[in-house]
């Protein structure tokens, strides 16, 4: 497969001409990356209005994903905000209410879109950890079924932060019977594409989803994928650049577009072959551990998610052991300690993991367990609370108060409260306990 962005700046590259262009840099090194960064000079085709270079290589991404695919050089939050748009546009043209049904476990980039939109959500909640919503075909039927405004979309998160996988399949079929879309944030499943079955949810049925190549794939930071089905509503794909370019920057990174591009040649020559095998030694290591009497969460192929209080520690202080071993994980709250493995971990890398993980000292199992995730009461949309003048109070005198906006860190960047609900005492005692010390409420 060529890499049209690739062979382009190569070549000018080489070609060593003065550059009066931006960046500022000028091309020449500070950290090692200057001379391939460029912006959209002549030749160089321009993201949001792609007829060259990029839109080459943007259906080459399509080739391999089976539907239309157009890069994102700013994650899949960019991704995100362009489907809830597109959703907008979808119900305005079909003189639809503009609401979307959401797994609670929705990352932040959703709320901020909500906020920008104004749209309605009805939120599809679940037991158990707040960074997980296990709706399945038969319990989402049921809502629809009794729903007296059908939503225009459903919008899960698929895989989520622990590595559960929903049942897409299933779930787009009920969408599809009860005429409503479905979208999917695959943030963190860009390579469930190219099983040799493939588990992609555009393949199993929805009708956009968002793809974060630079969490799976060999792809730098920031490089994404939106992914419109082929059975989409037209106007999807007729507006996808548009909606991207509605929230993205006018000056995209080209290092970025240069991976994606790069990773279109990387995906064909065998790499099918190589997720295959790396997944068959991930399930036989998963397996050693399950033996070893460690609890592992989801069913996602290439995440492992334990369970560490199990083993006498908080995830926190489970990653410390790990870390001891020169090994970071990709995410640790109270319950759990997340590991993100790809075929470039190595089975090398897999056996390290395995050693550092059977050589921390075992201890009584931990008693305390999570607190449930309240449901808590909505007194002002997403929009009118994130645009109230709002302060910054300690969490534990917040009791009462109207979230005003839902600052989370990322990882994992999912919200215990959302803009807009009051903050009770239960959940303060999950802001206690998660460890959120401070919050922007609504001024009085």
């Amino acid at each position: 497969m060529d890499t049209p962005i690739c062979d382009f700046v190569k070549k000018y590259i080489e070609s060593a001409p003065l550059r009066l262009h931006m960046p500022g840099h000028k091309g020449i090194s500070f950290t090692g990356s200057e001379a391939a960064d460029i912006t959209e000079i002549d030749g160089a085709d321009s993201l949001y209005e792609a007829e060259g270079i990029i839109r080459r290589s943007e259906l080459n991404a399509s080739s391999l994903f089976g539907c239309d695919t157009y890069y994102s050089a700013e994650g899949s939050s960019l991704c995100i905000r362009a489907m809830l748009y597109l959703t907008m546009l979808y119900a305005k043209e079909n003189g639809k209410k503009p609401v979307i049904a959401a797994g609670r476990n929705a990352h932040k980039t959703f709320l901020n879109t909500a906020a920008l939109l104004d749209f309605d959500i009805q939120w599809i909640y679940s037991e158990g950890s707040y960074l997980t919503c296990n709706t399945d075909a038969a319990s989402l039927d049921a809502m629809l079924e009794k729903s007296e405004e059908k939503p225009v979309v459903v919008y899960l998160t698929s895989p989520d932060y622990l590595g559960n996988i929903a049942d897409i399949g299933g779930i787009s079929a009920v969408c599809h019977r009860h005429g409503v879309l479905l979208l999917v944030d695959n943030a963190h499943g860009a390579y469930l594409k190219f099983f040799e079955n493939s588990r992609h949810p555009i393949d199993l049925g929805a009708d956009m989803c968002c793809d974060s190549a630079h969490k799976t794939l060999p792809v730098l930071t920031g490089g994404a994928y939106l992914h419109i089905a082929p059975g989409a509503p037209e106007m999807f794909s007729a507006q996808a650049k548009n909606a991207l370019a509605l929230f993205g920057s006018t000056s995209p990174s080209y290092l970025i577009l240069q991976s994606l591009d790069k990773a279109n040649r990387y995906i064909s020559d065998g790499y099918t072959k190589k997720l295959e095998d790396f997944a068959v030694k991930t399930a036989e290591f998963k397996k050693r551990l399950k033996a070893a009497g460690y609890a592992l969460m989801g069913n996602e192929p290439l995440k492992l998610t334990i369970a560490s209080k199990f083993a006498g520690y908080t995830g926190e202080n489970f990653a410390k052991e790990i870390l001891k071993h020169n090994i970071v994980c990709e995410f640790s709250d109270p319950d759990f300690t997340v590991f993100m493995l790809t075929p470039e971990t190595g089975e090398e890398g897999l056996q390290k993991l395995e050693a550092a993980i059977k050589a921390i000292p075992e201890k009584a199992p931990l008693i305390k367990m999570a607190p449930s995730i309240p449901r808590a009461e909505k007194v002002m949309s997403p929009k009118e609370a994130v645009f109230s003048p709002k302060e910054e109070l300690p969490a534990e005198k917040c009791l009462g108060r109207i979230l005003a906006s839902a600052s989370v860190s990322c990882p994992p960047a999912v919200p215990i409260v959302v803009c807009g609900e009051k903050i009770s005492e239960d959940t303060i005692k999950c802001f206690e306990y998660y460890g959120t010390k401070n919050c922007l409420v609504v001024k009085e």
